[in-house]
């Protein structure tokens, strides 16, 4: 297994994490609270939201600089 493909498994499994979390999203604010129980896991909703909103951030950050590096061709093949 090349680094390139490690890369890449990195790169599809932030993709899913994206999709998951934004269909998490409610589009009326509500968020993970819509859901549940869930939403008990943290002090409050709009904690819940703030979480939710810096993990989808963090993965949209890491989805977006791998897709430049593989694009790039920057990694040894």
């Amino acid at each position: 297994m090349t680094i390139t493909n490690v890369v890449e498994i990195i790169w599809a499994i932030s993709a899913l994490g994206i999709v998951i979390l934004v269909l998490l999203h409610s589009p009326k604010g509500d968020g993970i609270a819509a859901i549940g129980g869930q939403a008990q896991l943290f002090s409050s909703t709009k904690s819940a939201e703030t979480t939710l909103n810096r993990i989808t951030w963090t993965l949209t950050a890491i989805f977006m600089g791998l897709t430049v590096v593989l694009s790039a061709g920057w990694l040894p093949k």
